[in-house]
């Protein structure tokens, strides 16, 4: 008798575990992209540069995960479709979203999209997850 041998396959569900682990810790940086933003955004109040600098800083890191999940899905879940081009999806987003906070300052009206649009970027990355989960 043999041992199970555990699926290779680009479907597994290791792989999916890693996809919805990538774009869980992409949430928890989401989310605390507005905990930093909450502490520096202050109406009639100059804004505390420091926590724009680590506001800005985990966008950066946002990106760089959410890029990791798409080269990810690429690699490993290139079958679902889902699972690719809503990992696309939320990196095209996020990068869209620093950008609009990078104009913020010069912009304020910007504000406007840049809110509602980290409401969207929290969703897809609920939703990517359990969406992993239906493997």
């Amino acid at each position: 008798m043999s041992a199970p041998t555990r699926s290779t396959t680009p479907g597994s569900a290791t792989h999916h575990r890693v996809f919805a682990a990538l774009v869980g810790v992409v949430a928890v940086v989401v989310l605390f992209q507005g905990v930093w933003a909450g502490i520096f955004i202050r109406e009639s109040k100059e804004n505390n540069s420091s926590w724009v600098q680590v506001h800005a800083r985990g966008a950066d890191l946002a990106i760089l995960l959410a890029i990791v999940a798409v080269v990810w899905a690429v690699l490993r879940l290139r079958e679902r479709k889902d699972l690719l081009f809503g990992s696309i999806a939320l990196a095209v987003a996020l990068v869209l979203e620093a950008y609009l906070g990078g104009i913020i300052g010069d912009s304020p009206g910007v504000q406007a999209v840049h809110f509602p649009l980290a409401m969207v970027l929290m969703g897809l990355c609920v939703w990517l997850p359990v969406r992993a989960a239906r493997h």
